[in-house]
């Protein structure tokens, strides 16, 4: 893979992972959940993103 499409598929994961955290502040529930959800969010951004660059 070349490093052109490598950045541009980083920064698409990282729009999403931003995405889906604007969506769960949407959500009616509770802040407790807003929260555990977000961390949610974050790690799977994380491990996509460190996956996806081969480190795992």
């Amino acid at each position: 893979m070349t490093i052109i499409s490598s950045i541009i598929i980083s920064i698409l994961i990282t729009g999403l992972a931003f995405l889906v955290l604007y969506l769960v502040q949407k959500l009616p529930i509770d802040s407790t959940m807003k929260q555990m959800a977000q961390v949610v969010v974050v790690v799977v951004g994380v491990v996509s993103l460190l996956s996806y660059l081969d480190v795992f």
